[in-house]
C-alpha cells in the first residue's frame, strides 16, 4: 500500500511499523517471520500503516528518532531530529573546551546539547525552550542519555529564559552559543509537504515574515553571553547564508564562517566574540 502510495521508503515503513506494533525489534522480526500473527497485533499494524498514509512520519508514529547515534524520544511540541543538524553538532563538538559551558536555545527535544555532553564528558551545559512541553522532552531524553546531571533546563523566550534563573540572573557566561532556530518564512509553511505543514509544530517552523527573525535576536543579544573569543553557531535554511552572515557581521562578530552540509548546502554559521561586552 505504502509503495502503490508513492512513498519512497514503502520496505523500510513497512518493517520498522510492523515490529513498533507488535513489540518486536528488528532481529525478532526476522528470526520469528514465518510465525504467524494475531487479530489484535494485526490490526496494531494496520492502525499505524494508515497513520503513515495520512502522511504522518514514521518517527513520530513511533514517538522516537536517531541522532547522533543516540535515540530521542519525540512529542507533538518538538520537531525530530534531522541528519543535516548533526553539522551543528561537529561544530559545537570542536568549538567547546575541555570542561566548556554550552548554552542551546530553543532545544525541543535537546539533541543538540545532548548529543554534544555526550561526546564531551567534562562539559556542561543549559537548554532553553519557550514551550514547556519540549522541555520536558528534553528533559527525558537528557535522563536517558545520560546527560541530565550536566544539562539544566531553563523556559523562556531565547535569552530571556536565562534571567528566570536566580543563579545566574542573566550573569552567566558560555563558551559556545548553538541554536537551530525556525527558519522558515511564515508564508511559505503553508506549501511545505503534509508531514511537515500537517505534524510539526508551527512554533519551531515560523521564524516570521522573512524566516530571519529569530537570528536577529540571537545576533544581537548573544555577545553578552559568551565568554571572550567564544563562538554562535547556529543552523540556517540553504539560501540564508548571506543574510544570516550579515547580521553578525553587523553586530561586531569576527570569522563568521558559512558551512555545507554533505548535500554542498549553506547549513550552519559560525561566528567568534572577540571584543568585551
Amino acid at each position: 500500500m505504502l509503495s502503490r502510495l508513492g512513498f519512497e521508503t514503502a520496505a523500510l515503513d513497512a518493517k520498522l511499523l510492523t515490529g513498533h506494533g507488535l513489540g518486536l525489534d528488528a532481529l525478532a522480526l526476522a528470526t520469528r517471520e514465518l510465525e504467524p500473527v494475531s487479530v489484535d497485533g494485526a490490526a496494531s499494524v494496520a492502525a499505524l500503516v494508515q497513520r503513515r498514509m495520512s502522511g504522518e512520519s514514521v518517527a513520530r508514529i513511533i514517538g522516537e528518532k536517531e541522532f547522533y547515534g543516540l535515540a530521542f524520544r519525540l512529542n507533538a511540541a518538538t520537531l525530530e531530529p534531522r541528519p543535516d543538524t548533526e553539522l551543528l553538532v561537529d561544530l559545537a563538538i570542536k568549538a567547546l573546551p575541555q570542561g566548556g559551558r554550552l548554552l542551546d536555545l530553543g532545544t525541543g527535544t535537546g539533541c543538540v546539547p545532548i548529543a554534544v555532553l555526550a561526546h564531551c564528558p567534562d562539559a556542561s551545559g543549559l537548554a532553553t525552550d519557550i514551550s514547556s512541553e519540549a522541555l520536558g522532552m528534553a528533559e527525558t531524553n537528557a535522563r536517558s542519555n545520560g546527560v541530565s546531571e550536566r544539562l539544566a533546563l531553563a523556559q523562556g523566550d531565547w535569552f530571556e529564559a536565562l534571567t528566570a534563573i536566580p543563579s545566574t540572573a542573566g550573569d552567566e557566561r558560555f563558551d559556545v552559543i548553538t541554536s537551530n532556530p525556525p527558519y522558515i518564512a511564515s508564508a511559505t509553511i503553508e506549501t511545505l509537504a503534509a508531514e511537515v505543514r500537517h505534524f510539526d509544530p508551527r512554533l519551531a517552523l515560523d521564524g516570521g515574515p522573512d524566516g530571519l527573525a529569530p537570528y536577529r535576536v540571537i545576533a544581537a543579544a548573544a555577545a553578552h553571553f559568551l565568554r571572550p573569543v567564544g563562538q554562535v553557531l547556529v543552523e540556517i535554511g540553504y539560501d540564508q547564508g548571506e543574510s544570516v552572515s550579515a547580521l553578525f557581521s553587523r553586530h561586531g562578530f569576527a570569522e563568521v564562517t558559512v558551512h555545507k552540509d554533505l548535500n554542498g548546502l549553506d547549513r550552519v554559521i559560525s561566528a567568534h566574540h572577540l571584543r568585551s561586552v
